[in-house]
């Protein structure tokens, strides 16, 4: 991909000395949950966002709390994840403003082992998520050694694909289907909301797919292989092939992400369509 030299968003905030916020509505998993987590979250289903909560105020997490230097250099790991979050800020103001509206672009905190949100306390375990109640994409970028080393899907545009996923998630929450879910999460049972979550996480992947169709047509930044890498990541992490190679079997009703086939179909189509109307994967009113 091609990224040197171009825009870096302004809203990016590099929070690698410290964290911040506080608390407690549930925050939407990104595509990807770090090894650590995995156990507890991918193969069984179970969200793992209480238990972190209780790990923090017991105290049993550790982090340093010296304030980062906002006039400190820049490396090239945070410049790239400006990059592509300016990337989609063009992109999504583009396309809701065809749709007639406005788009609020969203901040992303870079943090190192643990944080705090306005979605509760986490660690570099959960992997990326987006907090709707703050309108906020969080990463640890030791992720990113995480997805290449542990799920054989490095490049940077596998890397640019996690953040497009937790942006999907931003766009969900603008258009209100953040809302519904929340909604949803408080009358259904966990199977019947894990069925829901995986449309979410599926809907997120094709609007990821969406964004790698206008940096191809509108920005002409991709480089032979990026979709490949994108779809690699996407393959990587269903949820049929991270509870096989865990336990031995597949438990779909804990599935919360959707499976390695879905999410790769999800992406693609979301990248030959461009169309954001045909990303509807929840249908017959799953939401109303």
């Amino acid at each position: 991909m091609q990224w040197l030299g171009r825009r870096e968003s302004d809203n990016v905030e590099d929070n690698r000395g410290g964290g911040g916020g506080g608390g407690g509505r549930f925050a939407l998993g990104g595509g990807i949950i770090s090894i650590i987590a995995l156990a507890i979250y991918y193969f069984t289903g179970v969200d793992t966002s209480q238990l972190l909560n209780q790990v923090a105020s017991n105290g049993q997490v550790q982090t340093e709390q010296q304030a980062r230097d906002p006039n400190a250099p820049k490396d090239n790991a945070s410049r790239f994840v400006g990059v592509i979050l300016a990337d989609t800020e063009d992109i999504w103001t583009k396309i809701f403003s065809d749709m007639g509206k406005t788009y609020e672009k969203p901040h992303l905190s870079l943090f190192r082992n643990y944080t705090e949100s306005a979605c509760g306390n986490a660690s570099a375990a959960t992997g990326p998520f987006y907090c709707p109640a703050d309108s906020k994409v969080y990463i640890d970028l030791s992720f990113y050694d995480e997805l290449k080393n542990r799920f054989g899907a490095g490049g940077d545009f596998a890397q640019a694909y996690v953040i497009a996923h937790e942006v999907g998630h931003h766009v969900q929450n603008l258009l209100g289907t953040s809302a519904k879910m929340d909604e949803a999460r408080n009358r259904l049972s966990e199977t019947a909301y894990n069925k829901l979550s995986v449309k979410l996480e599926l809907q997120a992947d094709f609007y990821a797919g969406v964004w790698a169709h206008y940096e191809q047509s509108m920005k002409k930044v991709l480089d032979a292989g990026d979709i490949e890498e994108a779809l690699t990541a996407a393959n990587a992490i269903g949820d049929d092939r991270l509870q096989k190679q865990a336990t031995g079997h597949i438990e779909p009703d804990s599935f919360t992400h959707g499976t390695s086939a879905q999410r790769m179909y999800w992406f693609k189509k979301g990248y030959e369509t461009g169309d954001i109307n045909q990303g509807d994967t929840f249908g017959n009113g799953d939401l109303e």
